[in-house]
């Protein structure tokens, strides 16, 4: 098991040998460095921490600088810790040299957020009815919550409107179907969550 920061870029279609389409997702995949190595003795646990993009030295304070000069590397923009069956050492560098064109990984990344939403976009609802026996304007309500007399409250986990999106979310089994060793650039298969620029983990 290997993992290595992205960036999402946005999208594009690419064509197979038999000029199928197939709709891509381009994703700025590392290099990334090894910034922490966490092991059983001292931390309990195996996993280590990896930085992506270069960050001014400026905007770091002093105690990730000392944490980045221990690594041997400048600051970086990102920190993401990912459990590693592979051995690191501290500095290393990890590309996209572990992945090949038709791997399967697990994408990790936070979906769009939406705001404050009603019940009709946040959970389907179809709203109370048409604008009869003076209904003017209950097109998009909920309706009734379900409680009377006895409890006396709302049930809690009951659907209503509120934060919708912006929800940490894994894609699995999305095949890689070409890299850009170059440009450390991945097409990978189909759509993947976040807004272009938002950060991606992506798990081998």
């Amino acid at each position: 098991m290997i993992g290595i920061i992205g960036k999402k870029i946005g999208m594009t279609s690419v064509y197979d040998v038999n000029g199928i389409e197939i709709s891509c997702t381009l994703i700025k995949s590392g290099p990334c460095t090894v910034t922490q190595v966490k092991n059983i003795k001292k931390d309990g646990y195996i996993s280590l921490q990896i930085g992506f993009e270069e960050k001014k030295i400026k905007n770091t304070s002093k105690s990730l600088l000392g944490h980045f000069k221990n690594a041997k590397t400048s600051p970086k923009h990102k920190l993401k810790e990912i459990k590693c069956t592979k051995q690191y050492l501290l500095g290393e560098v990890i590309d996209l040299s572990e992945f090949k064109v038709g791997d399967y990984i697990s994408i990790t990344g936070f979906s769009k957020g939406k705001g404050f939403q009603g019940v009709v976009k946040r959970h389907g609802f179809s709203g109370v009815g048409g604008q009869t026996h003076g209904q003017h304007n209950r097109l998009r309500a909920p309706g009734s919550l379900g409680a009377s007399s006895y409890p006396s409250r709302v049930f809690k986990g009951i659907k209503m409107a509120g934060r919708m999106g912006n929800n940490k979310v894994t894609i699995k089994n999305v095949k890689i179907v070409k890299i850009l060793f170059e440009k450390n650039i991945i097409f990978v298969k189909g759509s993947i969550p976040g807004s272009k620029n938002s950060y991606l983990t992506i798990n081998k």
